[in-house]
């Protein structure tokens, strides 16, 4: 992170970086959320938590980059450690906290960096600061996006991470909505005369059909963009790993591979429900070029990588938009984006 944040800063470092990635093929560009996007693959939250390196990360081939989480306040996450490897199941477990360095901090870095054409779309997640009570909420978020939105291509609202005690009660629809209904309107006001930022909703794994569905018709009700499907899984079904490595990684969001198959239910479900109109961004045990291309084929206008990064190295994104244009091509569509949903019934 602190070399791919000093290449940010850069423009030798970052023409570098794109010249090993490559030209993204012109088939995987993607307009959604009133945005052009260079490919479908993006980086999910996470990894860049405080914007540091998010130009460094779209330079090896990502066409966005999702950046925080951001809270409202400073905070320096869950003790350590805190981020684990199960390699037997390519995942991992993290219970990370939102460490970041607040919404205001975050802001005025942004403030300070010039974006250039063409560069990837930026990505901004925001949630509740841990010290703020689950009552307080709708105005933590709200202070995040007034900092933020002035910054952001598109903000997701994250009511799904397992490591803030009680944030995924937000889920809920009797308290999402006004939490939602907040953050569009101060989006809007906090843009001033730049185009609002597309506003999204990141939902977890683990919770069932039925509450799948209400966010969805939720989302079409309140006309959100759309919903990120999906975040980490307090599960630990089904793992290749030893209960003793397991047990050592301890509690937390696992993310990777065993995410792979309720990650691509619950989009498809999502795609069923709302069809066209929202864009849905799927994330979860993508790790390859045929994995981006069925979540594509399911309903997922665009993709994100994390675990995968981790695992497959720096080369990973350009691999996979190359890969899923060349599919494209291959089913017999021009570009990546008219395949989206054509394998649901």
């Amino acid at each position: 992170m602190e070399a791919l944040a000093g290449a940010s800063r850069r423009p030798r470092s970052l023409a570098a970086l794109r010249a090993l990635a490559g030209r993204p093929d012109p088939a995987a560009r993607v307009d959604a959320l009133g945005l052009s996007f260079p490919t479908p693959v993006g980086l999910a939250a996470g990894f860049d938590k405080d914007a540091d390196a998010f130009e460094a990360l779209g330079a090896l081939g990502f066409g966005f980059v999702e950046v925080g989480t951001v809270t409202g306040l400073a905070q320096p996450g869950n003790p350590r450690p805190r981020l684990f490897r199960l390699k037997s199941d390519r995942a991992l477990v993290n219970r990370m906290g939102f460490n970041n360095a607040g919404a205001d901090a975050v802001a005025a870095a942004l403030a300070q960096r010039r974006r250039r054409p063409g560069e990837s779309v930026l990505g901004i997640n925001v949630g509740k600061s841990k010290v703020v009570a689950l009552d307080d909420a709708i105005a933590d978020y709200e202070l995040s996006v007034r900092a933020l939105a002035p910054f952001a291509d598109y903000l997701v609202v994250n009511v799904s991470s397992p490591n803030t005690p009680s944030l995924r009660d937000l889920q809920t629809t009797e308290q999402l909505k006004p939490l939602l209904l907040c953050v569009q309107n101060a989006a809007r006001e906090a843009a001033g005369r730049r185009r609002p930022p597309a506003i999204l909703v990141k939902i977890a794994p683990d919770l069932t059909d039925a509450q799948v569905d209400a966010v969805a018709d939720l989302a079409l009700e309140i006309d959100l963009d759309g919903i990120v499907a999906v975040n980490t899984t307090t599960s630990r079904e089904h793992l290749r790993s030893s209960a003793a490595e397991i047990e050592q990684a301890g509690e937390g969001g696992l993310s990777g591979a065993p995410l792979k198959q309720r990650a691509t239910t619950v989009l498809e479900r999502l795609y069923r429900r709302v069809g066209g109109n929202l864009v849905l961004v799927s994330v979860g045990g993508i790790e390859d070029a045929d994995d981006a291309w069925k979540r594509i084929c399911a309903g997922a206008t665009l993709v994100q990588l994390y675990t995968a990064l981790v695992y497959g190295g720096p080369s990973l994104p350009a691999l996979l938009a190359s890969g899923v244009a060349a599919r494209a091509r291959a089913a017999g569509y021009s570009r990546v984006q008219d395949a989206v949903g054509s394998a649901v019934g």
